[in-house]
Parts: structure tokens; sequence; C-alpha cells
């Protein structure tokens, strides 16, 4: 992943003994907008997120440990983890008037952040958050027997593309995200460091289903900005609960959230940030201001 190119001038900074986190710095303002991208994703992600928001705030956003340019570790993947992880880069940078704005996994990330750790975090961005979705034993059950580092591994050229493409509106691959396609590609062809991706995303996996935040949703006290995909083919998921849409997961969450408003956005998929990002700038941008 080191000879990917980024968008950004990259930097790093060891956290402890083991984690190196890369990450990019663009901007300037009086609030600092963190970014933690989602499962199997990473900082380049955010780029039309930070293209449009440089100018009135500092655009921080972090390859996750494993993932990107950041350390490889066979390191837990809990939620708690990735939390803590966040905390300490937070104060190795002395970042101020920290707002997090994660996306899916990242989101699940920024809440237990906030729920679980000391820190200072100024108000809350979730774009299309896990974590809302509620999943039964048996439900969990499915999800440790289907993702496996053994299926990652055995899932064809094919069925990479297919798998981004869910990710977008109408389940179509933006040509303008091709690359993410590209370097997922790029990284199999490296057997060690596939190796390391594959047996990492199933721990993800777990991380997010055994630390679920919907139960304590209430106890989030700050301004949270909720975010959604009318379009949305992940969350729920389809095959779980047929029955659930989109809004009915994102309401569910947001209700409990006392200092929330919510938007539902039309004309786009899971991957809200990248295919609507001038109208998910703009929520931010006022939000934050406001």
């Amino acid at each position: 992943m080191e000879k990917i190119k980024y968008p950004y001038p990259t930097k790093k900074i060891h956290l402890g003994k083991t984690v190196r986190i890369a990450y990019v710095d663009e901007g300037k303002g009086d609030y600092t907008l963190l970014m933690i991208h989602g499962l199997g994703s990473y900082l380049p992600a955010w780029q039309k997120n930070i293209e449009g928001l440089k100018n009135h705030f500092r655009c921080v956003a972090v390859d996750l440990p494993n993932y990107g340019k950041s350390s490889r570790g066979d390191y837990p993947f809990t939620m708690n983890f990735f939390a803590r992880t966040i905390v300490d880069f937070i104060e190795r940078l002395q970042l101020k008037n920290v707002v997090l704005v994660g996306h899916s996994m990242g989101a699940q990330i920024a809440m237990t952040t906030v729920l679980k750790t000391r820190a200072s975090i100024q108000k809350l961005v979730l774009l299309a958050p896990a974590g809302f979705e509620v999943f039964s034993a048996e439900e969990k059950g499915f999800f440790y027997k289907s993702v496996t580092p053994e299926t990652i591994k055995k899932t064809s050229t094919t069925q990479i593309e297919q798998n981004f493409a869910l990710n977008f509106f109408n389940n179509e691959l933006p040509h303008d995200a091709r690359f993410m396609f590209e370097d997922r590609l790029r990284m199999r062809a490296d057997p060690i460091e596939y190796d390391h991706y594959c047996r990492m995303i199933p721990k993800c996996v777990k991380g997010m289903l055994e630390a679920p935040v919907f139960d304590h949703l209430q106890n989030i006290n700050i301004p949270t900005l909720i975010l959604f995909g009318k379009g949305d083919l992940l969350i729920p998921n389809k095959l779980l609960h047929p029955d659930l849409d989109s809004f009915q997961v994102a309401q569910s969450g947001q209700q409990k959230i006392h200092k929330s408003n919510l938007h539902m956005l039309s004309g786009c998929g899971h991957f809200i940030l990248w295919e609507r990002p001038g109208i998910v700038n703009d929520h931010i941008s006022n939000f934050v201001v406001n």
C-alpha cells in the first residue's frame, strides 16, 4: 500500500510501540474535522470532503491501524481498540475543537470514542453509521460463519467489483471511484499484504457486532449530525432484515440521541461522502459553524 498514490501529502506518527498512523492534514480553521473511514476503506475516501471543507476547517483524515499506509500488526480490532487509537492520536497531535466525522464502521468508532473514552469531542458527524441496526445472537452467528479469512480470500475479481458497487446508488460503481477497486486488486497481488487484510476484516466485523452502541445512544450528549442515503443497499442488511429500510434504521438511532438531527439524502447509497459530497459538505459546514 505504500506505493499507492494518495491525494494529499501523507504524514505518519507513532502511537506507542506498535501502532503507526498515516494521516493527511489539510486546511486551517477554528474546528478540526477528524475523519474516520469505514470497513475495508482508507483515507482517500475523504478527498472530496477535504477538498470542499479545507478552506473553513482543519481537515485531518486517518488510516486506521492495518489499513492504507498505517502500520500492520496483530491488533485486537475491537471498537475500544480503535477508539483508544483515535484518542491517542488526538492527544499526540494536540488537536483542539475536535469534531469526529465517521463513515459506516468509522461512525461506530466515533460513537464509541464519545461513549467510552476521556476524549473531549465538541460535535459528532455520523455518515451512514454502523451501530444503529440491531442484530440478534443468531444473526451475529450468520456473520461469523460467512465472513472469514477463507471466504474473503476466495472472492473473485468480479465479486470484489460487485461488492464495491453495493456501496453506491443503484448498485453501480462510479467511474471516479474505480481507483478504490483497483487499489484492492493491487493489495491482493501482494500475498503478505492481502493475508493481513483477509484476517483483519472478520475481526473488525466481530468487533462491531460484539460492541453494539444502540443501547447507549441516549448517553451521547453532544450535538450530532446524522446523514443517510435513501438508496443505501448495505444498511439495513437486506438478507437479515428485508422488511426494514434505511430511514427506519436511521430514525431508530436518531430518536435516542437527544441533540441530533437526521437528514436523508436522495440519489445516493451507502457511500454518501463520495456520491453527494456537495450536500454532505454543506450539511457538515452548517452544523459545525452553527
